[in-house]
Parts: C-alpha cells; structure tokens; sequence
C-alpha cells in the first residue's frame, strides 16, 4: 500500500472536479464517496442532485468562516492511497476504513475530535482512493500535520498486515521521488516502457559515473541525446542544471525539464560536485593486478581488483568507509551498463537502475574513500568495446562475478543496518547480475571446461591434491560440482606461472560470500585467474620467459605439461 502526500491547493472544486470526471484516457469508473466526515456529505457519483460544487461548499466552510486574512493560501489537502496490483480488490467498506485511519493518523481527523478538519473519500478505480480535505478545523484552528507523510506511510504497514496486502519495506526519506500519476499516464498513452522522470533519472547517472568535472558531465548528457539547460548566476558561476527528453514535450510543445535534485537526491549539482573534488584513487587502493592487460578487457579485470578491494572494506571498516564503498559500487554498475555488449546489457541496466535505491541512506559517506571505483568507472567507460568490437565475454563474467559478491555483500550491510528499502534493492540488483553473469559466462567457462578435461591424470589428481589441502571443507562440493574441470585447468595453468596453488586457493575462499554462489568451481576460477594474473580467455595460452609471463593467442587449448618456471605476482 503506498500512501501519497499530494501538493497542497487553492480550489477545492478544481481537485474535486478531477477525481469525479472520466480522467485524460477514461481510468476513471464509477467515481464515488466511501467516506466522509459527514454521513449524509453529497455524493456528486451516486446521488443525482448533488454538484461537485455542494460537496466543494461544505468542505471549504469552516474556511470561508474565516477573516480574508486568516485563510491559508493552499488550504487544499490531498492524499492517495493506492494498493499493488498483486492485492485482492478491496470492498468499499474496506477502503472507508483505510480512509478513517489515514486521517486520523495524518492529524486530519484523529479519532473523536468532533471539530477536526474536513474531509472525504473519493474511489474512482478498483485499487486506490483519494481522500481530499480542507486544512482549518471546525474550531477554526489549523491540524497538525508534522511528518503527515511518514505518519501516512506508518499507518500503511499496520494496513498492509490486518488485511493480507503486499507489506513494502519502510521508507526512510532517501528515496528519489517517485513518478506522478500523471506521468505514469502519459507514459502509458505515448507507449514508453518508462517514464520520463525515470528514463532521465537512469540517463544522468550514467553520464555520471566516473566524470571528473562538468565539462565532461555535461558532454556526455548531450552525447546522450538529452536538452541540457544551464543555471548561471550574473556572475557566471553554474548554480545547476536541469534536462528533458527531446521528444517529451508539453502542451504547448515545449520540453518538460526536470531538475536534477529532482530525479535524486544525489544528482542535484552540489552533490554530484562532491564527486569530483578529486581524480586521484585513494593510497593503495588503485587497482595493479591486470594493469598489463590493454583495452576493454583490462579495464574490467581491474575494476574486478578494485571490487575485491571493497569488499574487504565492507567486511572490517566503519559505516562511514562501507557507505563510500556502496555509492562507488553504484558508479561501477551504470559503467558496466552503458558499455555493455548485447548479450548482458539489459540485465546489467536493470541491475544498475534497481541498486541506485541501494546506494542512499542516512549513514553519510566517508569523504574520499570511492575514488578507487569511481576511477574503476572511469577506466571502464574510456576503454568501452569500439563499434562491431564484440564483448570480451571472459572478462566480461569476471566482473560481474564480482560485483554481484560485491552488491550481496552490500545487502548483508543493509539487512544488519535495518536500511530495508536499501537491502531489497541490493538483493534484486544481485539477482540481474547473476543472470547477467550466466549469459557472460557460459562460452568462456566451456572453453576452461573442456580445457580441464583433457589435463592428464597424474595433473588433474595433483590439482585435486591442492584443493583438499587448501579448502578441506570445500573440496568435495566442489569436486562434485560440473565446474570443477574448468577450476582445473586453471589451478594447472597458475602452477604453470609459478604460482602456489594452494595459496591461491587459501586466499581466494577467504570470503564467506561462497554460501551464495550457484557454483563455488567458477567463482574460484575467475578469482584465480584475475588474482593470478592468468588470461581470462582459455584460449589464450601463456608463453613463460625469464622477463615473465605473455598472453599469446592459439587456436588450440594449452598443453597439459608445465611450460617452465614463471614469476609469481
């Protein structure tokens, strides 16, 4: 059930005069009052000699009873209350009851005050009403109406429990605003899957993500295809900014801007100029492992690195420190969407546009502590895949194998914090990044399975060796599971490079979040591969000299016997 405080008015007959005619596409049916402050109110929808303006009159007497000079400007109170699709119709006596609760939480009407304000309760379609009144009591005095939203929205969670609805999550007053019915209609009638205020809001964060001043924020929103219009002071200075869609247009034809601390709270000039206080990653917190590796592929193993990174922080630093990690995470996510390859865009936009809910709370970030992944988004966006490139679907899968440890991680934080609104919102972005992931993976984790198939018996069982040493507990999960040929090979091609496996092993299952993976084998390969320094595509071979370890591109897998001693890293 979600409950709207809707902007205060001046007409009362105008709001009535809504929600009693058809509607812009005819949504509204059978309009009629379930309740009132007045038994015997006039139904303008079911009683034939009633007029909106009789109902409009007797709600604004005890304001006109007023002196001209006592009389509120916007006087005109408004709330809907609106239930989610998934829950049973709700009878007219049921709604009543939900209208009498909600004024009298909201200090409208609180229960036996004979001289509370005014009001009534209009149904007009099966799943919502709206309740309108007159903001000055009987008495003549003014309602208390501190916090009437967050006191709507309380209400609602005890409704939503006595009759059986959806129970949402509450609210704590850091989400973006969500799109008006009007714009939900619009959207409908000019058949776009969103609506403008969330297709702007999902754009600007894009453009965003990994900038370093406004010139470059800037380009990149018209790159995008939006109007940008700019705040300048006499002075010159940019006070903000606010954009439209070029083909959203009003009545009169022209665009409908929406400022950006409207689409977010952290988009609003001044916050997203936080961002860019300075370029330069935080000490030891820049991403080196894959440093080596050029173009799109490198920029994804590094901000794999630089995620791994993170996520220690989240397990041992403050709240503070763990919110800059959560907001950079944020950055990374829109990079990954807007550089995506066909096979995993849309759920890695979808995954990105549900965690933008996940990255706001009351918990104030450290100041400074997410340069390393805004520099990760950077990284990310300059090196994109060029037109007709293709996607690197290997490192492709190491990434978002990271992130979605990154976000669950992030969703644990939440949960412990009791931010709920937030831990829903990283636990659905995971679950885009692990569908995502599976269309990234399935190639590349093919090729590393076959790969492990043809190892020879003697190296398959001294990988197997490794394994029980390192990870006892894991290993016969593991063994078990179809992906352990593919953890094999890559076990085979790190002893190959000099490195220990053992430790490898040791070190990539320091983390607890393998509860939650479908298949700890190809957590533990992509983790040894990015870790190790390995090519990410199994069919890269490594060709081992004395100055070190090279990609080398073969047609065919690599050879099962030890290429010679390597440098470990």
């Amino acid at each position: 059930m979600i409950p709207c405080v809707q902007k205060r008015g001046s007409r009362t007959v105008g709001l009535i005069f809504y929600l009693y005619e058809p509607g812009r596409c005819e949504e509204h049916t059978d309009p009629h009052l379930v309740a009132a402050w007045d038994a015997f109110a006039p139904d303008p929808g079911r009683h034939p000699d009633a007029t909106y303006a009789d109902l409009a009159r007797l709600l604004d007497q005890p304001v006109d009873a007023l002196s001209p000079s006592r009389r509120p400007d916007q006087h005109v109170w408004h709330l809907s209350v609106r239930n989610s699709p998934e829950d049973p119709l709700l009878t007219d006596e049921q709604w009543a009851d939900i209208a009498r609760r909600m004024v009298a939480a909201t200090g409208i009407a609180p229960t036996g005050d004979d001289t509370a304000c005014r009001w009534a309760a209009v149904r007009h379609a099966d799943d919502h009403i709206h309740i309108v009144a007159t903001l000055v009591r009987e008495d003549g005095r003014r309602p208390r109406l501190n916090n009437d939203a967050a006191r709507a929205q309380a209400e609602a969670r005890l409704l939503e429990a006595e009759y059986g609805l959806r129970q949402l999550n509450p609210g704590d007053g850091t989400a973006a605003k969500r799109p008006t019915s009007a714009e939900r209609h619009k959207a409908t009638r000019e058949n776009r899957p969103q609506t403008p205020r969330e297709e702007l809001r999902e754009t600007v964060r894009h453009a965003a993500a990994g900038t370093m001043n406004e010139a470059e924020f800037f380009d990149r929103l018209t790159a995008a295809g939006l109007v940008v219009h700019q705040r300048v002071a006499p002075s010159g200075d940019l006070l903000g900014y606010k954009v439209a869609l070029p083909d959203d247009r009003n009545q009169d034809g022209e665009p409908v801007f929406y400022a950006g601390s409207t689409l977010a709270p952290d988009l609003s000039l001044p916050k997203i100029r936080e961002r860019w206080i300075t370029s330069q990653p935080e000490p030891g917190g820049h991403a080196t492992t894959g440093a080596r590796w050029p173009g799109p592929a490198g920029a994804r193993r590094r901000a794999a690195t630089t995620m791994w990174q993170a996520l220690l922080v989240i397990d041992h630093g403050t709240d503070e420190q763990i919110a800059a990690r959560i907001t950079g995470a944020g950055e990374v996510l829109d990079a990954l969407a807007t550089t995506a390859a066909t096979p995993t865009r849309n759920e890695l936009r979808q995954a990105a546009f549900v965690f933008e809910r996940a990255t706001r709370s009351h918990t104030q970030a450290a100041h400074g502590h997410d340069r390393s992944l805004r520099q990760a988004a950077r990284d990310l966006v300059r090196n994109r895949p060029a037109l007709g490139q293709g996607e690197d679907g290997a490192t492709t899968a190491m990434v978002i194998d990271m992130a979605f440890f990154l976000v669950t991680a992030a969703a644990h934080w939440h949960a412990r914090k009791s931010h709920t609104q937030q831990a829903t919102a990283a636990r659905q972005s995971a679950q885009h990044l692990r569908t995502a992931y599976r269309a990234a993976a399935q190639h590349p984790m093919a090729v590393l399975h076959q790969r492990g198939k043809r190892l020879t018996q003697p190296r398959l069982q001294r990988q197997t060796a490794h394994l029980r040493a390192a990870v006892p507990e894991l290993a016969g999960q593991i063994l078990a599971e179809p992906g352990w040929p593919a953890l094999a090979s890559t076990l085979a091609d790190a002893e190959a490079t000099g490195h220990d496996p053992a430790l490898l092993l040791h070190e990539a299952t320091a983390r607890r979040e393998l509860d939650t993976a479908d298949s700890v084998s190809d957590v533990l390969a992509w983790r040894l591969r990015r870790v190790a320094d390995l090519p990410a595509d199994g069919q890269q071979k490594l060709r081992v000299t004395r100055a070190g370890t090279f990609p080398q591109r073969v047609s065919g897998p690599v050879a099962d016997r030890p290429q010679g001693p390597g440098k470990a890293r």
